[in-house]
Order: C-alpha cells, then sequence, then structure tokens
C-alpha cells in the first residue's frame, strides 16, 4: 500500500473518531438539556387552541419545522442550478465536439494539387 494512501486514511480514521466524539458530546449536552428541562408547557394557537407539552418537545418541534421550511425555501434555487447544470454540460458536449471535428480536420495531411 503507497504511504500517501496510509496518510489518507489514517486521517479520515482521525476524523471518524473526532466526528463521534463531538457527536457523543452533543447528545449527552441535549440530554442533560432535556432532563432539566422537563416542565410543561402550553403553547396558544388562534381560537383558544392550547397544546400543553414538554418543553423539550416543543423545541425539538420546532427545531425540526425549522429544518423542513428551510429545505423547502432552498428548493427553487437548488432545482434551478440543476437546471442551468444540465444546460451548460450539454453546451460542453457539444463545444467538444466542435473542437474534436476542427482537429481532426487540422490533423489530415493537405491534399496533393490535382493536375
Amino acid at each position: 500500500m503507497p504511504v500517501a494512501y496510509k496518510k489518507f486514511s489514517s486521517k479520515r480514521y482521525a476524523m471518524k473518531i473526532i466526528s463521534k466524539i463531538v457527536a457523543i458530546l452533543l447528545f449527552v449536552v441535549f440530554f442533560g438539556f432535556a432532563l432539566n428541562n422537563t416542565e410543561t408547557v402550553t403553547l396558544r394557537f388562534f381560537f383558544g387552541y392550547e397544546f400543553p407539552g414538554p418543553l423539550v418537545l416543543m423545541l425539538l418541534i420546532f427545531f425540526i419545522a425549522g429544518i423542513v421550511l428551510g429545505v423547502f425555501a432552498m428548493l427553487p434555487t437548488v432545482f434551478r442550478h440543476r437546471r442551468d447544470l444540465s444546460k451548460h454540460r450539454k453546451n460542453v458536449s457539444a463545444l467538444e465536439q466542435e473542437v474534436a471535428k476542427l482537429q481532426n480536420e487540422n490533423s489530415r495531411p493537405p491534399q496533393p494539387d490535382s493536375v
């Protein structure tokens, strides 16, 4: 195995370990937060509707709702970029074919003069 590959592999392994440690630390912090915030809160909607629930559950619901809304807000931009990328790839393909055609024409030896 080449030395460069071993270095890359060990760096990747180190990053996996670091990311697992960070994930465990975040889990412990959020779990402690959840244990310390078990009080019931009431979410009041319009027209007198109320929804009582634990504070942690409310925060989790709104965090997930924010992620979903953010993804939906990004979708038009993502689709526009994908459409533009497809168009540019077609243009690149056409230009590459044109370049190959021109190189092929230039690589042929000149035709001798006819008598």
